[in-house]
């Protein structure tokens, strides 16, 4: 027999909705974390992202290497991350260095990789 996923009535918590509710509305961060998921979600940002926390640091012509690209579309990739504060750089000369802003994105990263493991080792 199939599972079924959904309420098969409708029973609303309506002082558990409100006050969840409520504590959205002021929280208005919300969606500024979904733009950096929505950031990792592009795959070559995700490659970028998960090099930079196997390296400590890449240049723009190592990352674009790393993931098959030109260093023009590995560089609009890191702007954007830097842009939302996943990536920081530096330069050394002619070369421009990325790496990720802090632990909280290599955490993000190592966290959404061993859920990944976790989820294939329930199948």
């Amino acid at each position: 027999m199939k599972e079924r996923d959904v309420c098969e009535i409708t029973c609303v918590d309506n002082e558990k909705t409100t006050r969840v509710q409520q504590l959205l509305e002021k929280d208005s961060n919300v969606s500024e974390v979904a733009k950096l998921f929505k950031a990792l979600s592009d795959e070559t940002r995700m490659k970028i992202a998960y090099a930079l926390t196997l390296e400590e640091e890449l240049c723009v012509c190592d990352v674009a290497n790393v993931v098959g690209s030109t260093t023009a579309t590995a560089s609009h990739h890191l702007r954007h991350l830097k842009s939302l504060g996943l990536a920081k750089y530096r330069r050394e000369g002619k070369l421009a260095y990325y790496s990720l802003d802090d632990d909280h994105v290599k955490q993000l990263i190592h966290i959404a990789f061993a859920h990944l493991e976790e989820v294939a080792g329930r199948e």
